[in-house]
C-alpha cells in the first residue's frame, strides 16, 4: 500500500453548542489508500469529512495537504485543490436536471457564452455510462427516486476528477445491484491513484474494499488500524465500546386477525411504455405481524406504500381494507386519521421539518395531545418529545435543538418517533434505517418487535435483504411492479428471494 502523506488532521475539534462533534482528532490518510471512517450515529465521521472538504471552516486545529497548512472557506476552495466530497444527505436541485445539478456551478458554455445543455447531458451520459446505470441526464432530479438521487451525487463528484474522494454513505439508497457497480467504479478510482475516504455503517462494505480502518467514537479517536488486522466483530465492539447483542426477533409472536388488506390494488403510469407500476398486488396484514416487501430499484415498493397512505402519484386501482373497511385516501391526513403511519425513505426532504427543533419534530403529529382550548402546552409538550428521545435512544443536546444539528440517524429516529405518538395500526416503514449504524439498527430492530407484540401491523421495505429476514415474519417480493413471490420465515433465504425479485415476464 502507498506510504505517501496525503492528508494530514492534526488535533481537531469541533462544537456545536454544548456538543461535542470531534475533541483533539489527529489522524494521517496517505496518498492512494481506501480509508474507511466508522462509528455509530453522532460520533463525528461526517463532520470530520465535511471539515476536509472545506463545508466546514470554522473548527480547532490544522489540517495539512500534502505538507502544507491549510483551511478552506467552502467546497470550492477544496475542489481547486482536488477535494471532493458525496454527501450522506442529497444537495441536489430538484427543479434541474441531472446534467445541470453535476455541472452546477461548472456549466458548460458555447463559443457564445451561452449555456451549452448538449455538451452538459453528453458528459452525463458518459457519467452515469461509468456507474452503468440509465437515468435520463434531460429529466429533473425531483422526478428520480432516491437511488437514482444518490448515482447523481455520485456522477456529480465523478465529474471533478479529484484526487481525493470523500464518500459519505454512498450506497445507502442503493439496490446490491446498483452497489456492485458502484464498487466496479471503485476498483477503477484506487487504479488510477485516487484516495478514497469512505464512511460507511455496512461493515461488509469496509472489509471488502478498505485498506485501514478508523473508529471514532463521541467525537474521539479510538484507533486507525490496517483492515486485514482486525474484524467486523472487534471493529463493532471498538464504534460502539460494548457488545452488540445478538437481535433474535420474530420468535414467539401471535398474529392476530387481519388489520390491512389489499386486493387487486394497480397503479396505472401514465405516459409509460409498462402503463403500470404496480399491477395486481394481493396480500393481507395482520396485528402482530411485521410483513417485508422486497425488490430491486424500480420494483414498486416506495410506490405501494405510498398507495396505502393516499400519496400516490395517480389514484391506485382496486381495493384497500383497513379493519374489515374499504378505504381510499385522497390526502396522507385521511390516512392518519384512518390509523396509518408512514416513515418515508428520503428524511431529508419528506420527512423533516429543517428549520424546526427536535421537540417540534416528533409532536407536529400529535399536537391535539399536548394543547388545551387551542393553546398548546409548553411543558406537556416537551415531556412528551423527552419520552420519545429516550424510548428511541437519539443523541441529543435537548429537544429544543435544531433538529438538522442532529447525525442522519438521529434525525430518522425522530421522525419514526413522530409516528409512534400517534399510535397507528399501521405502520409503514420505508427502508427506515438507511443511513444507520449497527448499534443503532439494533435498538430500532427492538421497538419494531415490540410495537408487533403489542399488536400493530408492520409493513417494511429495505434494500437489504438480511434486515428483512431479521424483521419479518413474512416477505413479499415485487419485480417491476408485478408481485412475484411470497414467503414465510421457514422459508426465508436469499437465493429464493432474489429469484423472485429478478422475475421478469
Amino acid at each position: 500500500m502507498p506510504t505517501t502523506s496525503h492528508i494530514d488532521i492534526r488535533n481537531v475539534g469541533k462544537r456545536y453548542g454544548g456538543v461535542v462533534a470531534l475533541n483533539d482528532v489527529s489522524l494521517g490518510i496517505t496518498a492512494g489508500e481506501f480509508h474507511a471512517i466508522v462509528g455509530e450515529n453522532g460520533a463525528g465521521k461526517s463532520t470530520l469529512m465535511k471539515i476536509i472538504a472545506g463545508v466546514i471552516s470554522d473548527y480547532e486545529g490544522e489540517l495539512r495537504l500534502r505538507g502544507e497548512s491549510v483551511r478552506f472557506a467552502g467546497t470550492r476552495d477544496a475542489e481547486a485543490v482536488g477535494i471532493s466530497i458525496i454527501h450522506q444527505e442529497l444537495n441536489l436541485v430538484e427543479e434541474l436536471s441531472a446534467a445541470a445539478n453535476i455541472f452546477l456551478g461548472r456549466e458548460k458554455r458555447n463559443a457564445f457564452g451561452l449555456l451549452d445543455d448538449r455538451a452538459m447531458q453528453q458528459d452525463a451520459r458518459k457519467l452515469f455510462e461509468q456507474l452503468e446505470c440509465d437515468i435520463p441526464p434531460a429529466g429533473p432530479v425531483r422526478d428520480l427516486r432516491v437511488g437514482d438521487q444518490q448515482l447523481v451525487e455520485i456522477a456529480k463528484a465523478l465529474s471533478l476528477q479529484s484526487e481525493i474522494l470523500i464518500m459519505d454513505e454512498p450506497t445507502s439508497a442503493l439496490t446490491e445491484t446498483e452497489v456492485e457497480r458502484l464498487f466496479r467504479v471503485i476498483e477503477r478510482l484506487k487504479a488510477s491513484g485516487v484516495t478514497i475516504l469512505y464512511i460507511s455503517h455496512k461493515l461488509d462494505e469496509v472489509f471488502r474494499m478498505s485498506d485501514r480502518v478508523t473508529v471514532l467514537r463521541d467525537g474521539q479517536l479510538v484507533t486507525t488500524t490496517d483492515t486485514s488486522e482486525t474484524s467486523p466483530r472487534e471493529v463493532t465492539h471498538l464504534m460502539v465500546g460494548r457488545e452488540i447483542e445478538e437481535v433474535d426477533l420474530g420468535h414467539e409472536r401471535s398474529p392476530g386477525d387481519s388489520v390491512l388488506a389489499v386486493e387487486n390494488l394497480s397503479l396505472p403510469w401514465t405516459g409509460h411504455a409498462r402503463q403500470w407500476r404496480l399491477q395486481d398486488i394481493n396480500f393481507q396484514l395482520r396485528r402482530g405481524e411485521v410483513l417485508g416487501i422486497a425488490g430491486l430499484m424500480g420494483a414498486g415498493r416506495t410506490e405501494l406504500l405510498e398507495c396505502l397512505f393516499g400519496t400516490s402519484p395517480e389514484k391506485p386501482n382496486g381495493r384497500i381494507v383497513l379493519d374489515g373497511e374499504t378505504v381510499r385516501f385522497s390526502h396522507p391526513a385521511d390516512a392518519c386519521r384512518a390509523g396509518i403511519a408512514f416513515v418515508t425513505e428520503d428524511r431529508k426532504r419528506l420527512g423533516l421539518f429543517a428549520e424546526m427543533s427536535v421537540r417540534e419534530n416528533i409532536t407536529l403529529c400529535t399536537l391535539d395531545e399536548v394543547s388545551s382550548m387551542g393553546l398548546i402546552g409548553a411543558t406537556t409538550e416537551r415531556r412528551a418529545a423527552v419520552e420519545s428521545v429516550e424510548l428511541l435512544g437519539v443523541k441529543t443536546d435537548g429537544v429544543e435543538a435544531p433538529v438538522m444539528s442532529l447525525s442522519g440517524g438521529n434525525q430518522q429516529k425522530c421522525v419514526i418517533a413522530r409516528w409512534l405518538r400517534t399510535q397507528p395500526k399501521v405502520l409503514l416503514l420505508d427502508d427506515p434505517t438507511r443511513g444507520i449504524d449497527v448499534g443503532a439498527k439494533a435498538e430500532i430492530y427492538k421497538v419494531v418487535d415490540q410495537l408487533c407484540r403489542d399488536g400493530m401491523g408492520i409493513i417494511v421495505t429495505s434494500s437489504e435483504l438480511p434486515e428483512l429476514m431479521t424483521l419479518c415474519d413474512r416477505i413479499l417480493v415485487l419485480c417491476e411492479g408485478r408481485q412475484t413471490g411470497e414467503f414465510s420465515r421457514e422459508d426465508f433465504s436469499e437465493q429464493s428471494i432474489m429469484e423472485a425479485a429478478t422475475m421478469r415476464e
